[in-house]
């Protein structure tokens, strides 16, 4: 197979190797035809292959991209997005050239500085008070010589020269040696080494400072140690925020023994330290792994640089390979910050896999990239570390030394350095965590791997179920103090943050066990501060975040049951929590320890979590509640409900759930009906847990009302406030097929009334059930709650469609009554099992549906995006996590639903939601290749289901292009301003905001009469003060007794009323739960002049020019009527604009 592009005519790259190739991808020299303009005009001919051209066998290599495309990936689409991201983030020659020129400014710069003369290491005299020494003090002083000298050597070092620096955040690297005689052999001891670094480096700074050719110049540290303070520089002028170049200090090579660093050994000692007399004899004393990993480090970037430049001199796409995975980290915010996965530890990674040939030299960056993904899936590093070292000297540390210090093991070749020293397990088991999930949907042709793996950011708020924030750092001195960890402290040169953070985290995975399947926290950026101002000081920095990944089956549970009272293990339990912990007895018969958690509801149950975490860090490590800012579920307060034992709408589903059950029951049981029910389903959202408020069974309160002088139904008084909102739960109940159903709509209707009248008098008859037979439903009151029996028939939509032509021939034709009747009695009761089976999988589904169905609400959106859409949308989002793992908590369902509408590409994608898995890749591609094909006659949201591959039944009236872009640019503004919010204590708390919709861009605001807006007391903004509708409260609901008023709220009927009125001039919106206010926009085409005709005169007045006679509406006359039709609703029409005057 052969595909020959001939675009590219004019390109003169061509080698000419290949003659044949060269002739056939040449066209026939074109003819020149000229114009009677004298213009030239190029004439293309179509190419004649000869029959052996045509049928050439394919090249090697163009059987090698074959095999390439077919087997490594999944689509060939995913190759050359891979290739077009690489072109995205690699450098231009441009940038190469500007860094080049900088680079060499910098380096002239520094060669030309002073000697000053030799001081105490304590006396700053030499330094001009504009710079100061980029190190915190800890301890005041350390004995010492110092004196400034120009740079032994200057040399660029890290990923810009080794070819695997990328954008947006380019960082060069630049390592200048300090002079050896600067430094002394006994340097490592008690920090002088660290200091003498920084006073060079202020040095530096002091003598850049003075020069016109540096743009800005801060400090920094690297990854978050502050023993390596670096000075950050950038050009002057419009280049200024293109790069950084980051200036280390260095020891010379060589110049302190390897093995005074080895991690057992003490560099830092105790009488200096503390000031104290230390008891254990000189040299001696607790080691210091950190504080010699920190120097050690220093003396080994340029050995480190030739390392990996031999390696890519190798293997020609390792810096390709290194660039996707750099990608990958900076998507899931492992990349930056104090113990993060840098580049350079991606680039050790890769050439630690080339060396052990777990990858070879001739593969591609695809194949490179998931290699070494699958290789972090499968290795734990925290459990056998791996080296780099072929043969290591005598004096390096075993494997079992360092993992012995380390929480995480991997050495560098010289084999005396962990390269991941730094990094706390709980990262690695997140990186590790990570890799699995993207490994679990790389084939997966059914995912956009692409997307997932390197398109897609992962913010902690929007991965982890539950966040919480440790704010007042400062406290964290107060946990080092308690559980003595003096050493540590030392080790760490007194980062009580960095010091205090491996005992929280074991202590935390230790209390919450089984309930979390991953415990991760946030990587302290690295700070930054003028060279002109001291170094930050450790509680300076933001707060730390941790993240948990829930087990959403014992996340919630109470009880935290404990060994048996004479068990050994007993007594640690105790200890772990404290007077929590209490003996009890259990019904099996067993006395064990156990704690016992506060929470009634799912909603109180999601926070047992945050009980643990603010108990446990008071008892063992003096951090009070106070200094614990738990965000995991500050967005369900939104659709919570109730003041003693609140909840989100679960509790109250479930009692809906089981009267339907016991309905549905009863239902089945009848007995006298003249055909049998096959089949009772629920129709309603409240039957599937996503109603946003469900129904609550109530008591009547009979002297708010009037009654009707017939039947003596209920009927609502005029003084009062419009009566309590009883939604109508809908059930469909199908009969049986039988020969003698007729064939004709109107008899089945009459048939199906007979049959809503027989079942009114059996379940009266046998439950005392109150009913009411309708032409269309059955209202029956049970239990507080009103239900709306259907009764079905299933060949009645293929009647609807069947109608006979005047020649007696029989046409069926679709059509929008069978339309609508299918999918309220087939495709809606289908959709409400397949969902009430997700949320028995998933608990929070429903719970993240009210919170999106809220919000869609609010803003005013409900229309555009109806009920089934959204309760759709978020099923994709359990169905189709990637790259995320299915939602655990509300909360974080809630952001990546705004995260979906905003970002998913709806002109390009169909939304597949594979409910019960049923779908398979060929019938995914399939639904693809037909949405594309006929895309500009679908809905512009595509949702497609099992059921409904081609149509997207739910999304095919609303929204419109128009409303979609607005709700996907007010989905990310919502997005942005929550995650703000979330995650930055210091803002203001009102997480309410996003349900507040902007109402300028609207023409008309009705103001509503409070009274007469039935779910008042669900509005965004619920007023103090509510008024009596006419139920009893706190009262169980009654059997029998009249029925109540049902389905009855004026703002949808005065909104239909409006809509049918007024629907070909505006565009009416309003907050179904509780809004006040309908917003009006008028339609900009409704307002252009249209010629006089007496049959299109309503609401429209006439203009006369010239001979022209025209009619534009009447606007004035148009608020009036929105006055007249909402009489005792309406309590006043503000115009906001006057767009209707041209």
């Amino acid at each position: 197979m052969h595909s020959f592009d001939l675009s590219h005519e004019d390109d003169e790259d061509d080698d000419g190797d290949d003659d044949e190739g060269e002739q056939l991808a040449a066209p026939i020299k074109p003819k020149r035809v000229r114009s009677n303009e004298e213009e030239e005009e190029v004439v293309y001919h179509p190419v004649k292959l000869s029959r052996n051209d045509l049928y050439r066998p394919p090249t090697a290599e163009e059987l090698n991209h074959l095999k390439e495309a077919e087997s490594l990936f999944h689509c060939s689409l995913l190759k050359m997005q891979m290739e077009e991201l690489l072109k995205e983030v690699t450098l231009s020659e441009r940038r190469k050239q500007q860094i080049d020129s900088f680079v060499k400014t910098v380096t002239r710069l520094l060669e030309t500085v002073p000697v000053s003369p030799e001081v105490e290491v304590s006396d700053l005299s030499w330094l001009s008070g504009a710079v100061k020494v980029p190190f915190l003090l800890v301890p005041k002083t350390t004995k010492g010589k110092f004196h400034m000298a120009p740079p032994a050597s200057i040399d660029l070092i890290g990923s810009y020269p080794l070819g695997t620096c990328i954008k947006p955040n380019i960082k060069v690297d630049l390592a200048v040696t300090i002079p050896a005689d600067v430094l002394r052999p006994k340097d490592v001891l008690n920090q002088k080494y660290p200091r003498k670094r920084a006073l060079y480096l202020a040095g530096l700074a002091q003598h850049l400072k003075s020069s016109s050719d540096i743009g800005t110049m801060r400090y920094s540290c690297l990854h978050g140690n502050r023993l390596h303070p670096v000075l950050l520089l950038t050009p002057s002028g419009k280049d200024s925020s293109c790069f950084t170049v980051c200036v280390h200090v260095c020891p010379p090579p060589g110049f302190f023994k390897p093995s005074r660093f080895h991690p057992q050994r003490n560099n830092i000692r105790s009488e200096w330290y503390t000031g104290l007399q230390a008891s254990h004899a000189e040299g001696s004393g607790p080691p210091t792994p950190h504080y010699n990993t920190s120097v050690l480090a220093d003396l080994l970037p340029r050995a480190h640089f030739q390392f990996l430049s031999a390696i890519k001199s190798q293997c020609s796409a390792f810096c390709d390979g290194v660039a996707l995975l750099k990608v990958w980290l900076h998507q899931r915010e492992l990349d930056q910050g104090t113990g993060c996965f840098n580049g350079f530890l991606a680039s050790m990674l890769m050439a630690y896999l080339l060396i052990n040939h777990r990858i070879s030299n001739s593969m591609t960056a695809y194949q490179l990239l998931r290699n070494s993904l699958n290789f972090l899936a499968t290795t734990d590093l925290t459990v056998s570390g791996i080296s780099l070292a072929r043969d290591p000297d005598s004096t390096a540390p075993s494997l079992a030394e360092f993992h012995s210090a380390f929480q995480v093991v991997f050495v560098d070749p010289s084999g005396h350095l962990n390269m991941c020293a730094g990094m706390t397990a709980c990262t690695y088991k997140q990186l590790q965590h990570e890799a699995v999930v993207s490994m679990k949907f790389w084939d997966d042709p059914t995912v956009d791997g692409f997307h997932c793996l390197l398109m897609t950011p992962k913010p902690m708020i929007r991965t982890s179920d539950h966040v919480f924030q440790l704010c007042d750092l400062v406290k964290l001195q107060a946990c080092c103090k308690k559980q003595n960890l003096l050493h540590e402290l030392m080790d760490r040169s007194g980062n009580y943050v960095e010091t205090a953070l491996p005992f929280v985290l074991s202590l935390l995975q230790k209390g919450l066990g089984q309930r979390i399947h991953l415990l991760i926290h946030s990587l302290s950026p690295d700070p930054e501060w003028s060279v002109e101002s001291e170094a930050p000081k450790y509680k300076a920095q933001p707060p730390l975040s941790f993240g948990l990944l829930l087990n959403p089956e014992l996340a919630a549970s109470v009880l935290e049951r404990g060994p048996p009272a004479d068990n050994p293990k007993a007594a640690e339990f105790r200890q772990l929590w404290g007077s929590r912990s209490e003996l009890r007895r259990f019904q099996d018969g067993a006395i064990t320890e156990a704690v016992l958690w506060d929470g009634k509801s799912t909603y109180q149950k999601r926070l047992v979590p945050k009980q643990i975490i603010t108990h446990l860090l008071q008892l063992h490590a003096d951090i009070p509640e106070s200094c614990v800012r738990f965000v995991g579920a500050m967005i369900d307060d939104i659709i919570a409900k109730g003041n003693e034992v609140p909840s989100t709408g679960e509790e109250e589903s479930l009692v809906v759930v089981q009267s339907y059950d016991d309905l549905s029951r009863k239902l089945w049981n009848l007995e006298g009906l003249p055909l049998s029910i096959t089949a009772v389903q629920g129709a309603h959202p409240a039957l599937r847990y996503t109603q946003v408020f469900p129904p609550e069974p109530v008591k009547l309160d009979y002297s708010f009302f009037d009654r009707e002088k017939t039947c003596r139904s209920l009927i609502p008084k005029e003084d009062k406030p419009c009566p309590h909102y009883i939604t109508p739960i809908t059930v469909i109940c199908h009969m049986e097929g039988s020969g003698k159903w007729p064939h004709d709509r109107t008899a089945i209707r009459h048939i199906r009334a007979a049959f809503h009248i027989s079942l009114a008098e059996l379940l009266k008859k046998n439950y005392n059930y109150t009913c009411r037979p309708c032409p269309t439903h059955l209202d029956v009151w049970k239990d507080g709650l009103v239900f709306r029996i259907q009764v079905a028939y299933h060949r009645e939509p293929q009647v609807l469609r069947e109608s006979v032509t005047a020649d007696g021939l029989l046409v069926v034709r679709d059509n929008e009554e069978a339309q609508a009747l299918e999918m309220a009695t087939i495709h809606k009761p289908l959709l409400t099992s397949t969902l009430h089976g997700l949320q028995q999988q998933h608990p929070c589904f429903g719970a993240v549906c009210r919170l999106a169905k809220r919000w869609l609400a609010a803003q005013l959106f409900s229309e555009a995006v109806s009920e089934d859409a959204a309760d759709l949308l978020v099923a994709s989002l359990f169905l189709q996590p990637a790259p995320f793992t299915p939602p655990s908590s509300p909360q974080v369902g809630f952001l990546r639903f705004l995260r979906l509408l905003s970002a998913f590409d709806w002109r390009n994608n169909p939304l597949v939601v594979n409910l019960n898995n049923q779908l398979t890749a060929a019938e995914y591609t399939e639904i693809k290749n037909d949405f594309m094909a006929s895309r500009e006659s679908l809905p512009v949201m595509f949702i497609a289901t099992p059921k409904d591959k081609k149509l997207s039944m739910w999304t095919r009236r609303a929204p419109s292009v128009q409303m979609l872009q607005r709700v996907m640019m007010v989905a990310a503004e919502s997005l942005k301003v929550l995650e703000q919010q979330l995650m930055d204590g210091s803002q203001i708390q009102d997480v309410r905001v996003i349900m507040r919709p902007p109402l300028d861009a609207y023409d008309v605001l009705i103001h509503l009469n409070r009274k007469q807006v039935p779910l008042l007391r669900h509005a965004v903004d619920p007023p103090a003060v509510s008024f009596s509708r006419g139920v009893l409260a706190d009262a169980a609901a009654q059997l029998g007794g009249a029925l109540p008023v049902i389905d009855y709220n004026p703002v949808s009927l005065y909104l239909t009323e409006l809509r049918e009125a007024f629907g070909d001039l505006a565009l009416f919106f309003c907050d179904p739960y509780g809004g006040t206010v309908i917003s009006v926009l008028w339609k900009p085409k409704a307002f252009e002049p249209v010629p006089f005709k007496t049959s299109q005169v309503a609401a429209r007045s006439v203009k006369v020019t010239g001979e022209e006679v025209k009619t534009v509406p009447n606007v004035e006359a148009i608020l009036e009527d929105f006055r007249v039709i909402g009489k005792g609703l309406v309590k006043s029409v503000e115009a906001r604009t006057e767009k209707w005057i041209f």
